[in-house]
């Protein structure tokens, strides 16, 4: 749902001077805009995993204040695509660029500014209408100062080279909680003035199934080698409480498929006689069991559908 579709605000009440809207972190893939997401929401909304290109979605996620509520758009990371799927995530990226008061540059400390930043930075400046800039040094708990001083020069630099200007400059890191009610406060400045957008204690407009499909996912992109992350995806087919258990004793049935591309990536996600299958269910049920509050049962296949990042009648069905 883009902020235009918005079913209204939520209340006139909001104290004077109370400001909300959206904010979206971009960057190269593996910057890090998972990760501080979640961190300034408080709670799991998106996946971070250590494989790059992991973010399939525009997931929201909610930061209540006192003075302000700021909803944060986590996207995909920008790249080269290979298929149709990379280019859908990319214009997906691109679209919510348009609809954000904010965006929050991600540039890792660890890393130093290349072309793939430039280039993101560069198509940013290209836009006729540009939404306030704020750049944000990720992962400065990974650097020394002085590698910190001179990453911030190149951040500053950038300015000149690619005519954008930005309202801050902050290093962070997520991991460490450095400075990141700084750059909460950073951004809140820069939203417009106005009611609160959703109902308070809010902390995605995600459905559930949606939440629950990303964490198998997440949890299977750390079990299995290198060459599947991308061609793994998941769909939740049937979701909900098993009727004839009492309601102090509840229990979720989630019904899914892990969907890959061919039978030999199939194979390798159900391991010697099933192994890796069941240790990713085991898994990927812990952390839906934390999630939502209630034991789970989880039904966990596999699935076969040939190339379905490159076929639009695949991607259609699957949401992209």
């Amino acid at each position: 749902m883009a902020p235009a579709d918005l079913p209204g605000q939520m209340s006139s009440t909001s104290p004077e001077g109370f400001r909300s809207g959206f904010a979206c972190f971009v960057g190269r893939p593996n910057a890090g805009k998972s990760t501080l997401t979640n961190a300034l929401v408080g709670s799991k909304v998106a996946i971070a995993s250590s494989k790059p290109q992991t973010t399939r979605h525009a997931i929201r996620g909610i930061v209540h204040r006192p003075d302000a509520q700021l909803v944060l758009i986590d996207t995909p990371g920008l790249h080269k695509p290979r298929t149709l799927l990379g280019e859908r995530l990319n214009d997906l990226v691109r679209g919510t660029w348009t609809e954000v008061d904010v965006i929050g540059v991600c540039l890792p400390a660890n890393q130093k500014i290349g072309p793939g930043d430039t280039y993101l930075v560069g198509q940013i400046a290209a836009l006729p209408k540009k939404p306030s800039l704020v750049a944000v040094a990720t992962k400065s708990d990974l650097v020394s100062p002085q590698r910190m001083a001179e990453h911030l020069m190149s951040i500053q630099a950038l300015e000149a080279t690619l005519d954008v200007t930005w309202a801050h400059i902050i290093p962070v890191s997520a991991v460490g909680n450095d400075q990141l009610d700084d750059l909460a406060d950073a951004l809140v400045s820069l939203l417009p003035e106005g009611p609160p957008l959703y109902p308070d204690g809010e902390i995605t407009d995600e459905p559930e199934e949606t939440l629950v499909a990303e964490l198998i996912r997440e949890v299977a992109l750390e079990g299995v080698r290198d060459e599947l992350p991308h061609s793994i995806t998941v769909v939740v087919e049937e979701m909900g409480l098993r009727a004839d258990r009492p309601a102090d004793r509840p229990l979720l049935d989630v019904y899914a498929s892990m969907i890959v591309e061919r039978d030999s990536q199939k194979g390798i996600i159900i391991g010697h006689k099933g192994s890796r299958l069941r240790d990713l269910g085991e898994a990927a049920r812990h952390q839906i069991e934390a999630l939502l509050g209630t034991p789970v049962y989880l039904d966990l296949r596999v699935k076969v559908l040939k190339e379905w990042q490159r076929d639009p009648k695949h991607l259609n069905r699957l949401g992209f």
